[in-house]
């Protein structure tokens, strides 16, 4: 007689339809607002001219401004529309203040006589509504492609770039970039001109508009930038979606107990132990060595960051700005998080496919290869972003030094290795996973796991859609479907594919468990995330239809990082739980792993639920992008989230490859790590970021966006206490959090080779 097999369950096929549903209506919109963004950018003029029609600057001008903005890096000094580094002022809003000031001086002494400054306040108030209502005007002729500028404005143009070049002039005056690092006076003329160009954006209304082509950002009362009607009605409007997304998915919570990682009926037990592994998986050992260094080196050019902001002159009184400038410590600062971050996870797929399919022949001299080509690309792309802003490559900057757009710094040639590196990643991943893809019961998982490290190199072609001469507005567009999408849609989609591979492979969880959270999470973030990229681009020259679209998502972003409280908890229980058919205990080895992904679950909440609603709000983000509260949301995020679910795939990695006997070493130095990582951290967030943001978002609201990112401001007692407050954090997550973590992958790196 035929021996009878048992079928295996599946999934319904709505989650799949669901979520190809999804991704479909959402890049749609969001596609949609991309094709708007070149329709609604603030135009460019091909010449601007004063009254008489004599030419000041052109656009080709304009546009070679732009260029030494990026040559010289300086969006990791300052920013532009609020998007960029906060060593430095916001460029756009500190021209633009200053045209204000001189327009109401001349308008002071054309109509009393007198200085500004002599004025009563029934004078003052006369004239800032006559500086508002010229600059206002929007004199720009689109037949012609001509802007006509005011005598005022002229005038203004021609001294600011006195300005700018006392600016540049010393590392105290610019926070911390070389002494006299732009004093070409060609340079500094087209640098001014788009600086002058950005400021008109900023305050020129929109044709028949009552705000300016940025939203009337930045907040500038003396020029009549204040919050726009659509800033306070999305708000509120986003705020409903919240309530009723929230009740939505707690609903479904509470109808259909079998969503989360808690299964029902299941009967599970480990398939993977420690100790016993393969030659593919051990040979990934060394990207987390490389994990755990480059992690270091981040802490450590990250901390000598945030000295310049207290500073700027000296380093305990040695003058570091012509040998590690700060802009350069800024970029190095967050490639190296990409890129420590993005190897942890590259290393965890490649750890991960040979425990669901097979071990494919030659799989380890692919993953020698490849992590030779991410040292070169690694290596390479640092020294060059150096080699750029030292204008040392000439006409390659471009392509080999620093491209000059934050977060995708690194040089165009060594973003196209990137991308090879990923495509090469991915098929490393498609051989190992195929005999997975063929079983019934691992089908799912398998596909889910190589269709989320596939979205990730075909995600980063956006990258490649732009060069330094490109629209700001439509580079902004471009630059955000990376840090955004990229990063926070499919990379978190990706890491929780993994993470269930992790659990179906310790026997925690079912293949229906483990799939059915993938496909509910890609539901959860996807759904919000994709159109929700839109909130960074309020204030960057696209319209208020922008605003609606992204507030409205961007709000329900908040959803699934509630529900991460949930997953928190499901954590504690599974790594104490039995098997729900035998009753037999389930051990788990991986204690550690599952510490810090509970900390995920709590730094998801606070650092991306909790602070990052708090600025995505319009008519919060009006006042407050570019503050301190935004790399308060980053740094609880990015490292919070991204990072411990980086450090948690290394921690599991280093356990898998040592027996229990070899693990109790490092295992002591992972303990320290934690805490260390954890409690430095919410220091960072305590006693400086937060409070200096809140302190920085009131300034805004008494004085103006352009004072709250100046000097005056940022050179107060409070402001610079606070800042010295920032240290006690930053050594504690440097020397008990980073370094015991190094020792531990070393230690373990060791042992595993003594093995062999």
């Amino acid at each position: 007689m035929a021996e009878r097999t048992t079928p295996v369950e599946t999934l319904s096929p709505w989650w799949r339809n669901s979520v190809i549903l999804v991704l479909v209506l959402g890049f749609t919109v969001l596609i949609w607002i991309a094709v708007r963004s070149y329709q609604d950018a603030p135009p460019i003029p091909d010449r601007v001219v004063s009254g008489d029609g004599t030419t000041i600057f052109t656009g080709a001008d304009i546009l070679a401004g732009q260029q030494v903005f990026l040559r010289y890096g300086l969006m990791e000094n300052g920013t532009v529309w609020g998007h960029g580094a906060y060593l430095g002022p916001d460029f756009s809003a500190e021209y633009l203040h200053t045209l204000a000031g001189e327009t109401a001086q001349a308008i002071a002494r054309q109509r009393y006589g007198r200085d500004a400054g002599e004025l009563n306040d029934a004078e003052r108030e006369t004239v800032a509504a006559e500086v508002g209502t010229l600059l206002k005007g929007n004199r720009y002729d689109p037949r012609s492609r001509t802007l006509t500028f005011l005598a005022s404005e002229a005038a203004s143009y021609r001294q600011q770039i006195r300005k700018w070049r006392d600016y540049f002039s010393r590392p105290t005056n610019d926070g911390g970039l070389p002494g006299a690092y732009i004093s070409d006076q060609r340079e500094l003329e087209q640098l001014t001109s788009f600086f002058a160009w950005t400021a008109w954006a900023s305050v020129a209304n929109r044709p028949g508009k009552p705000y300016s082509y940025t939203n009337n950002f930045p907040y500038d009362p003396e020029v009549g930038n204040r919050p726009t009607s659509d800033a306070f009605l999305w708000s509120a409007l986003s705020l409903i979606m919240l309530l009723g997304g929230t009740a939505a998915v707690l609903f479904s919570f509470g109808k259909f107990d079998f969503l989360g990682w808690q299964g029902k009926g299941e009967h599970i037990h480990p398939q993977m132990l420690p100790g016993a592994t393969t030659e593919s998986q051990r040979a990934t050992i060394k990207y987390f060595v490389v994990v755990a260094l480059l992690f270091l080196a981040q802490t450590l050019v990250g901390g000598a960051t945030v000295h310049y902001r207290v500073d700027p002159g000296s380093f305990y009184g040695i003058d570091i700005s012509s040998l590690l400038p700060s802009h350069i410590l800024r970029t190095w600062h967050l490639q190296l998080a990409i890129f420590w971050v993005a190897t942890a996870y590259v290393a965890g797929g490649l750890l991960l496919a040979p425990s669901l399919g097979k071990e494919p022949k030659g799989q380890v001299g692919g993953i020698n290869f490849l992590f030779g080509a991410l040292v070169v690309v690694v290596v390479g792309s640092l020294v060059g972003e150096m080699l750029g802003v030292r204008q040392m490559l000439g006409s390659l900057w471009f392509w080999f030094g620093h491209q000059g757009w934050e977060y995708l710094d690194l040089g165009r040639a060594w973003q196209i290795l990137l991308a090879v590196g990923l495509v090469l990643w991915g098929f490393l991943l498609f051989r190992a996973l195929t005999p997975a893809r063929q079983d019934p019961e691992r089908r799912e998982i398998a596909s889910l796991f190589l269709y989320g490290a596939l979205a990730i190199p075909l995600f980063y072609l956006p990258a490649m859609f732009f060069t330094g001469t490109t629209h700001f507005s439509v580079v902004d567009t471009w630059r955000f479907w990376i840090i955004h999408l990229w990063v926070e849609g499919f990379f978190e989609v990706f890491v929780t594919a993994m993470v269930a591979v992790i659990f179906y492979n310790l026997g925690m969880v079912s293949h229906l468990t483990a799939a059915r959270v993938v496909y509910l999470d890609a539901l959860l973030y996807l759904g919000s995330g994709i159109v929700g990229t839109g909130h960074h681009w309020y204030w960057t020259g696209q319209s208020a239809v922008t605003m609606a679209l992204a507030a409205m998502f961007s709000a329900l972003e908040v959803v699934p990082l509630t529900l991460l409280t949930l997953d928190a908890w499901d954590f504690v229980k599974l790594s104490r739980g039995k098997c729900d058919v035998c009753n037999k205990p389930v051990s788990i080895p991986h204690k550690w792993t599952f510490y810090f992904l509970i900390a995920v679950g709590f730094w998801n909440f606070v650092g991306a639920g909790v602070f990052g609603f708090l600025i995505n709000l319009p008519i919060v983000s009006y006042f407050e992008v570019g503050t301190m509260l935004t790399p308060n949301h980053g740094h609880a995020a990015m490292m919070g989230v991204f990072g411990m679910l980086a450090v948690a795939l290394t921690v599991f990695a280093l356990r898998q490859v040592l027996t229990d006997e070899q693990w109790a070493g490092p295992e002591r130095f992972v303990r320290v790590s934690f805490w260390g990582l954890n409690i430095g951290l919410a220091l960072m967030v305590v006693t400086n970021l937060f409070p200096g943001g809140v302190l920085q978002l009131f300034d805004v609201l008494d004085h103006g966006y352009w004072h709250a990112r100046g000097p005056e401001f940022l050179n107060g007692t409070i402001p610079r206490l606070i800042e010295w407050l920032r240290m006690p954090g930053d050594l504690v997550f440097i020397a008990a959090g980073a370094f015991p973590l190094l020792i531990a992958a070393g230690l373990t790196y060791r042992m595993m080779r003594s093995r062999l």
